[in-house]
């Protein structure tokens, strides 16, 4: 079993490998973990562990009077995530290696970061400014049927395109815009769909990538069949999350 430990940043949002992750960082604690990363040599990567939330928990006030004038803000960098932290986190999340981290005039943080690997949380450290966590790396295995069931999420993915944007006529994507590569193709799928945390959670933590093929295609098909029955959709992804406050 290969372990890891670094940073812990909790988000109200999925990464998956691969995929690039901006952040606007302005809380104490997500600061000092970018200070602490900005002191990593240049040809060495800088990463922290990306976990999510789970649901009723709520990232803590960073500033008096947000969002409860009468509370006063908790400190700290388990500060909203109660006495046991790793209790308010899904127990497998994504390693990030941060490409730009530039600090603003103000102290806050401009990040780009790029997901790498899948991690399972085995505990979570809060004696320091921010959050670290001891990980165990999980390796990506590609399962039975992988290439046969990409193929099909593929075709399955550009009807769901072409049905969310109101395009019978035109043409989205050819063969040449989308990977081929089975886990690439799980995770652009994963990423890309508009659906609620707990199922791109639930997409994240797939044993294999022939299993979170068959889930997003059985997934596909649905959505493109509500799309197709109500061609006018709400901003979902406005609703289906909790509001982040970092």
């Amino acid at each position: 079993m290969t372990t890891v430990r670094l940073p812990l940043f909790p988000l109200n949002t999925v990464l998956f490998p691969g995929l690039v992750l901006p952040l606007n960082i302005f809380e104490e604690r997500y600061r000092a973990m970018m200070r602490t990363l900005l002191k990593t040599p240049e040809d060495e990567p800088r990463r922290f562990a990306v976990v999510t939330i789970r649901d009723g928990h709520e990232v803590a006030a960073s500033e008096p009077g947000l969002p409860d004038p009468t509370v006063v803000p908790e400190r700290g960098s388990a500060a909203g995530f109660g006495a046991d932290p790793a209790k308010a986190f899904h127990g497998v999340g994504c390693v990030a290696d941060a490409a730009t981290i530039r600090e603003r005039a103000d102290g806050t943080f401009e990040v780009l970061a790029t997901g790498t690997t899948r991690v399972r949380l085995l505990s979570v450290d809060a004696s320091g400014p921010f959050l670290t966590a001891e990980l165990e790396e999980l390796p990506e295995e590609a399962g039975d049927e992988a290439g046969a069931l990409a193929e099909g999420v593929l075709r399955a993915f550009r009807q769901y395109q072409k049905r969310l944007a109101g395009a019978r006529e035109r043409s989205l994507s050819t063969g040449g815009d989308l990977p081929d590569e089975p886990s690439v193709v799980s995770y652009l799928v994963a990423a890309a769909v508009m659906l609620d945390t707990p199922t791109k959670q639930r997409l994240l933590q797939a044993p294999d990538t022939a299993s979170r093929l068959r889930d997003e295609l059985k997934l596909l098909r649905s959505e493109t069949a509500i799309i197709r029955t109500l061609p006018s959709l709400p901003a979902s992804e406005l609703t289906r999350a909790p509001t982040s406050l970092n």
